[in-house]
């Protein structure tokens, strides 16, 4: 590890600054405008295709007009394509909206019924995102409360109110005890099957293009973090995954599916289950996340050694993921990874260090895959929060606040890359020219 500790900080001294400074084209055809997939590999416009992009799921909603900041969209974008971040991982559109620490305002405020200014807003965006020649991962529900997700399928079905876990009396142990029941209610899956219908038939008002045939759309993903719960639970989950991946495949011969998986995390902590649950061929993708913070692999009091062994930790992660991406043939993006500043500070003006030695550690990491031919070939770090204000004294967020992309039930800024960290932007762009 010492040694590894030592080339990671060789690396950051030559170009960090200190903490005190400032279908009916084939999704493995190669020639394509839409992303595709072939040996293992993207492909878009006849080239690999490559990229360290970020979770940006607020996108849709800053996008619209009643309800979002045009001219943050505008700077954002433009910034996120000067810098590299070609890809951006979006949440579609959140369920219910009638919660504290969820998202506000909900596309899908009650079951079937939609805000069309939020369809509008993920029109606009996605329109400026084909102006700028990138493109969205697009995940369609959530197994977290923070946007309602399919907790609130079960609301709307007779289950109950979603015993949000944010909300005293209510607890992690009860929500999780909840969620699993939507692997058993036939009702609750047909809502969702018919919102996805609903969905991809739209067409875009602004380009005139249908959702379906929309090249700035790189992958429908089922949701985010879906996750198994229970060994029982392991057939229920892998039956629905396969419905829903069939499902959209039938609608859309274009894009990619991918599911939104943390990998081994949403398997419990079992890695043949993770590969049990991904052999569809429909799946064209594989993907994982880590969270060393919330995994336990990083520890305040003793900062340095800690970012080493969450280095160490997450590298272990994604070697054991890529072996299972081989052995299925197919392509895996760590599409979710945060690390705090130092000592957990919300604050702008924090000292970057040790998350720019765990991103040197991740791009290099992805640099050295891609020269090998290895099937890990892309990454969304979480996340980009822009020029988007947090309040750093508690960091809560409110209806009205700006989105700096940690949910509203975590502390605001905690995982945000903002325009003004510009030495961890400046190792975004140049990982992003060395794996073009």
């Amino acid at each position: 590890m010492h040694y590894f500790k030592n080339i990671i900080l060789a690396l950051l001294s030559f170009y960090l600054v200190s903490c005190g400074s400032t279908k009916s084209i084939s999704k493995t055809s190669e020639n394509n405008s839409f992303v595709t997939v072939k040996d293992g590999i993207f492909y878009k416009n006849g080239s690999p295709y490559h990229y360290i992009g970020t979770n940006y799921w607020y996108g849709a909603i800053l996008a619209s007009e009643k309800y979002g900041n045009r001219e943050r969209l505008s700077k954002e974008l433009d910034e996120l394509k000067e810098n590299g971040m070609v890809n951006l991982r979006i949440l579609f559109g959140a369920e219910g909206g009638d919660q504290d620490y969820t998202v506000r305002p909900a596309l899908q405020y009650e079951q079937g019924k939609y805000d069309d200014a939020l369809f509008e807003g993920l029109d606009y965006l996605l329109a400026e995102l084909a102006k700028r020649d990138m493109t969205a991962v697009l995940y369609l529900t959530n197994n977290w409360e923070w946007s309602g997700g399919i907790a609130k399928y079960l609301q709307w079905n007779g289950y109950g109110d979603v015993p949000n876990p944010n909300i005293p009396p209510h607890d992690w142990p009860e929500f999780m005890e909840f969620t699993p029941q939507f692997y058993t209610c036939k009702p609750c899956q047909e809502a969702f099957r018919n919102h996805i219908k609903y969905s991809l038939k739209r067409t875009n008002r602004y380009t005139h293009t249908k959702y379906i045939e929309d090249p700035a759309i790189m992958a429908w993903q089922v949701a985010n973090e879906p996750r198994i719960f229970t060994v029982e639970n392991e057939a229920n989950f892998t039956k629905w995954i396969n419905e829903t991946v069939d499902l959209i495949d039938s609608l859309d011969a274009n894009h990619l599916i991918s599911t939104g998986s943390e990998g081994k995390a949403s398997s419990n902590d079992d890695i043949l289950a993770y590969k049990r649950s991904h052999s569809n061929p429909n799946i064209d993708y594989l993907t994982m996340h880590t969270w060393p913070k919330n995994w336990g692999w990083y520890q305040l009091d003793n900062e340095e050694n800690a970012t080493f062994y969450a280095i160490d930790q997450a590298i272990k992660y994604i070697d054991e993921h890529t072996q299972i991406a081989r052995e299925l043939h197919k392509p895996i993006v760590l599409e979710e990874f945060g690390f705090p500043r130092e000592q957990e500070s919300l604050d702008k003006n924090a000292c970057l260090e040790y998350r720019n030695v765990f991103y040197t550690a991740i791009f290099n990491k992805l640099e050295k895959s891609i020269k090998n031919n290895e099937p890990f070939v892309a990454l969304n770090f979480w996340g980009y929060g822009g020029i988007g204000e947090n309040n750093p004294e508690n960091g809560k967020w409110n209806p009205g606040d700006d989105f700096t992309t940690d949910p509203p039930m975590e502390p605001q800024g905690l995982n945000s890359i903002f325009s003004t960290d510009k030495s961890t932007l400046y190792l975004i762009k140049m990982f992003n020219g060395n794996i073009e």
